[in-house]
C-alpha cells in the first residue's frame, strides 16, 4: 500500500489554526522561563531519541493542540508509567501547562511550541507513538474553510507512518458534521479500524460546549 506523505522539505501552506496573540500572565511567563529547559523541545534539533529524552522506554502519547494543558497534565499525572508529548502554538497555553507540570512534579511530559506537522515530520521517529490524541480541533465549519482542517488524508498518512503497530488515534469534537467527516476519512481506509475511545479528562472547552448544548463525540481508530 502506497500513500502520499509530506516529506521533511514540505509543509502545509494553509495552516489549520489562527495564531492568536493571547495575553501571557506573569505566572505563565515565569513558568516558561523556569520550566522550558526541563520540558521544552524543538523540532530544529532533529529526530528525538525518546528513550533518552524520558530516560526509559514506555508508551508514548502525543497530543496535538493541548490548549491550556489541564487535561494533558491530568493524564500525565494519572499515568506516570507513560510518556506524554504535547504540541501547542499558543504561548499562554504552553505557559499554563508548564505551571501545572512543575506543580505536579511531572517527569513524563515534554512540550513543543510549534506547528504539529513540523514536529511530526522533523522530530518524531517513525513507528514510535502509541496514541495520538486531538481534542476539540478547530472544525472550520464553513464550506470554504474545510481545506484548513487538520485531519485530512495526508495527515492520516503521516499518522500511519508515526504510529506503532496497533497504535491509536483518539479525536474528540463537539461539532457533529466534523465528527462525521473525520469518521468517513477513516472508514474509507484499510489501515485503520474503529476502536473504543479511551476515557479522558473533561476539558474547559468541552464544558463550555456542553453548556451551549453541543453534542460531544469521541472517535477512536486503531492501526490495523
Amino acid at each position: 500500500m502506497v500513500f502520499s506523505v509530506l516529506t521533511d522539505s514540505q509543509s502545509r501552506q494553509i495552516k489549520s489554526y489562527v495564531l492568536r496573540q493571547g495575553r501571557l500572565t506573569k505566572g505563565q511567563a515565569r513558568a516558561i522561563e523556569i520550566g522550558w529547559p526541563t520540558y521544552g523541545l524543538s523540532s530544529s534539533n532533529g529526530v528525538l531519541d525518546l528513550e533518552s529524552i524520558f530516560s526509559r522506554r514506555g508508551e508514548t502519547v502525543f497530543e496535538v493542540g493541548f490548549g491550556m494543558g489541564e487535561s494533558l497534565a491530568a493524564q500525565a499525572k494519572a499515568a506516570p508509567e507513560k510518556n506524554f508529548i504535547g504540541v501547542e502554538v499558543h504561548k499562554p497555553g504552553v505557559g499554563h501547562l508548564l505551571l501545572l507540570a512543575m506543580e505536579y512534579e511531572l517527569d513524563n511530559l515534554r512540550v513543543f511550541q510549534e506547528d504539529s506537522l513540523d514536529v511530526l515530520l522533523g522530530a518524531i521517529p517513525d513507528k514510535s507513538l502509541s496514541i495520538v490524541q486531538i481534542f476539540f480541533p478547530d472544525p472550520w465549519p464553513k464550506k470554504r474553510h474545510e481545506k484548513r482542517r487538520l485531519v485530512d488524508s495526508e495527515f492520516l498518512n503521516l499518522l500511519f507512518k508515526k504510529l506503532e503497530f496497533e497504535g491509536l488515534v483518539h479525536i474528540a469534537t463537539d461539532w457533529v458534521p466534523y465528527a462525521e467527516a473525520v469518521e468517513e476519512l477513516f472508514i474509507n481506509r484499510q489501515d485503520f479500524v474503529i476502536a473504543p475511545a479511551p476515557k479522558r479528562p473533561e476539558t474547559k472547552f468541552e464544558r463550555r460546549g456542553r453548556r451551549l448544548g453541543h453534542e460531544v463525540r469521541d472517535l477512536a481508530f486503531r492501526l490495523a
